[in-house]
């Protein structure tokens, strides 16, 4: 497990949130931790509320994300921290929002998010390198996640098809 950053206390409320609770300081790949993290509070979310409740949640966590994030950048001077997952929750769950609860649907949503994530398909690449603070942090996942939601609602229209 990664150290805290000097800077930021970890029992801070923007240190928790950002880092996932504690999900970005898992040892290699801290994205696609905090996108696994995700994926039962989706389901839970679409379960209760359906889609506009993980719509609903995934705006929240933007919100929340870019302050949390702006105060973690500020506090620790590092442009886009690693440990930062809260942008791959958002986003993750964005992506999960085009589409009905199906563990394959998810598991392809999952993949296809951390592709997209990596990836940084244009605009999303341009966010990442011109816009800083909190708001760099959140804007190119919730950007790649929009080609991943449109993808994966195709996707899930061909995969229903009889």
């Amino acid at each position: 497990m990664a150290s805290p950053r000097p800077g930021l206390s970890p029992l801070h409320p923007a240190f928790v949130l950002s880092t996932w609770f504690g999900c970005g300081l898992l040892p290699r790949a801290p994205g696609t931790w905090g996108s696994l993290a995700a994926l039962p509070l989706a389901w839970m979310l679409m379960q209760w509320g359906g889609t506009v409740a993980l719509l609903a949640a995934a705006g929240l966590c933007a919100v929340v994300g870019w302050w949390a994030s702006a105060v973690y950048v500020r506090r620790t001077g590092i442009d886009d921290p690693k440990e930062v997952v809260i942008d791959e929750v958002a986003g993750q769950w964005l992506v999960l929002a085009a589409i009905p609860t199906d563990p394959v649907l998810y598991a392809i949503g999952f993949g296809l998010f951390r592709l997209l994530d990596i990836w940084k398909p244009w605009p999303a690449s341009l966010a990442d390198r011109s816009v800083g603070g909190g708001l760099g942090v959140m804007l190119d996942d919730l950007l790649a996640a929009l080609y991943g939601a449109a993808a994966l609602s195709l996707f899930s229209l061909w995969w229903s098809l009889p």
